[in-house]
């Protein structure tokens, strides 16, 4: 076993520092966005500069640990056990490098999309980012990606154009469409398995103001605002993404005041068009009279709390799936089972469009290219005990009995448990993946969320 000393030699090497358990800040330190999730590796490196990163990894090559790579903390429950890995969390890379006229911004691993969104707005641009502010650009990025502009512009992966990382063998590298071009592929929706990234580079779009809202209804409406829904978005233009949710929100602080404590259906939309056309395309669902109704002419920047998702951490317990069209029954077994007079206590049951960009594969396009089926599905509960936990728990499986026939797949990023990677790839894609890994990482150092393993 590694001694307490031996990871003070690897701090003396580092600019930033190593964090154990015999250090005051350990639980502080190692705490992910999901608090029922205790991660305990053998330690965290949190390193301020490239060059700390080389150290790290060359550090638990040597000394027989493998190494993780974190950034924010979400989906850090997908690791799995962690007793023999070195987390090397990058944090402090926070360099942010926005390029206007040439729509291409880089930014440091640790960088969070709240940090990036608002000034992008500000020149007329928009990332495809996702529901939450607090999400890393990273991570999101190398998982995929799914964001309001995503039936438009496709999955973020795909919109970047340069990685840079730290390889297995302590090679600090940029890959990119023309240089290690397989290793740039793989990075692109195979996540943390080939190794640490420090900086990721991503084209933005031009986009001044967009109409984009949420639509209220009480929550005793969700049968009827679910049917309309699922039956208009087959018929949105590629320009518009929506999503529908069923709501109860607590009685907390960072909820808005008018939704505090209440429960309701819920329409999101975002458009890129005029104010006039996005009401004509949204008319069936208005037409069931919201009892609130935010949709206007916005920056691009209100596109980053439109979710409502909460700021910090808490405990909570998910699932998901990728559906396909959701018929009228299978509407009525989401509500029967989750809905207004089930006694659920689920938080969230969501459902965003797929569709568009998002099914097209596009050249040069990276491993996670598209998304298969009609409708994207994530729910959770946020318990307060075990008592809570285990009806969270029977709630999200009446739920997954019910949209069970629909299934046709899974998205990596919203998948918050150990399971096997390859069922988010087709053969192809996975044997490419693991061919990748076993050229730059063929002693399987790194130990990505959904690991992928060397080919043999």
């Amino acid at each position: 076993m590694l001694t307490i000393t031996s990871f003070e030699t690897l701090s003396a090497q580092m600019n930033g520092r190593v964090v154990t358990q015999s250090d005051p800040d350990w639980d502080a330190t190692r705490q992910v966005f999901n608090l029922a999730t205790d991660v305990r590796p053998a330690a965290v490196a949190l390193p301020r500069d490239v060059s700390d990163v080389v150290a790290a990894v060359g550090y638990a090559r040597r000394n027989g640990l493998r190494v993780a790579p974190q950034a924010t903390g979400h989906n850090a429950d997908a690791h799995g056990a962690l007793e023999d890995t070195l987390l090397v969390d990058v944090r402090e890379l926070q360099e942010v490098f926005v390029d206007a006229r040439a729509r291409r911004v880089r930014v440091g691993a640790g960088v969070k999309w709240g940090r990036v969104a608002p000034g992008l707005s500000d020149h007329g641009l928009a990332a495809l980012h996702g529901s939450s502010p607090d999400v890393g650009v990273a991570g999101y990025s190398l998982g995929g990606g799914m964001g309001w502009l995503a039936r438009k512009y496709g999955l973020q992966t795909n919109s970047v154009t340069a990685i840079e990382l730290v390889t297995a063998e302590g090679r600090a590298t940029r890959v990119d469409a023309e240089d290690e071009a397989d290793l740039f592929w793989a990075l692109r929706g195979g996540n943390g398995n080939f190794g640490v990234v420090t900086a990721i580079e991503f084209a933005v779009y031009p986009v001044e103001h967009l109409y984009a809202g949420v639509m209220f209804f009480p929550f005793e409406r969700a049968s009827d605002v679910l049917h309309a829904w699922t039956e208009l978005v087959p018929t949105l233009p590629d320009e518009m993404m929506s999503w529908a949710s069923l709501l109860q929100f607590p009685d907390a602080p960072f909820v808005p005041d008018p939704v505090r404590g209440g429960s309701f259906a819920v329409v999101y939309g975002a458009f890129l068009g005029s104010e006039a056309e996005g009401r004509t395309l949204l008319r069936p669902v208005r037409d069931l009279a919201p009892a609130m109704d935010t949709f206007a002419m916005v920056p691009p920047a209100a596109l980053g709390t439109m979710a409502m998702d909460p700021p910090d951490p808490l405990p909570f317990v998910p699932t998901t799936a990728l559906l396909d069209d959701l018929p009228h029954a299978g509407v009525d077994e989401l509500v029967a089972a989750v809905g207004p007079e089930s006694g659920s206590n689920l938080a969230m049951v969501e459902l965003r469009q797929l569709g568009g960009a998002l099914g097209r594969r596009t050249p040069g396009a990276g491993a996670r290219a598209t998304l298969p089926g009609a409708l994207s599905l994530i729910a959770l509960g946020v318990p307060e005990d075990a008592e809570s936990e285990a009806k969270v728990r029977a709630y999200l499986e009446s739920l997954d009995r019910a949209v069970r026939p629909y299934r046709v797949g899974d998205y990596a990023n919203f998948v918050m448990e150990p399971t096997d990677a390859s069922r988010f790839f087709d053969p192809e894609t996975w044997a490419r993946l693991r061919q990748v890994k076993a050229l730059y990482d063929p002693g399987d150092l790194f130990k990505g969320n959904h690991h992928i393993p060397p080919a043999y």
